[in-house]
């Protein structure tokens, strides 16, 4: 999860003192943008069934999708998560 370290925001007031509106660097007002896409897509996907990781590994071998350092990879990872 992303911290809010580094957005420097700058607020504009009203004439009491209350802030109305924020003003951010283009990069942070777009990386704010993008992590809303991302939790709308997460929001959507949340009922959807999930797969196992180890029937992905085995699907993915299976489909030569991964590299023979990646299958070790995968299993050295299958192996250390029982």
């Amino acid at each position: 999860m992303k911290t809010t370290t580094g957005f420097n925001p700058q607020y504009i007031t009203d004439s009491d003192g209350q802030r109305i509106a924020v003003i951010l660097s283009v990069s942070k007002y777009e990386e704010l943008l993008e992590d809303l896409q991302d939790l709308a897509v997460i929001a959507e996907r949340r009922n959807e069934p999930t797969i196992p990781h180890q029937k992905v590994i085995a699907e993915l071998k299976t489909g030569g999708h991964l590299s023979l350092m990646q299958r070790v990879l995968a299993d050295d990872n299958v192996a250390a998560s029982k």
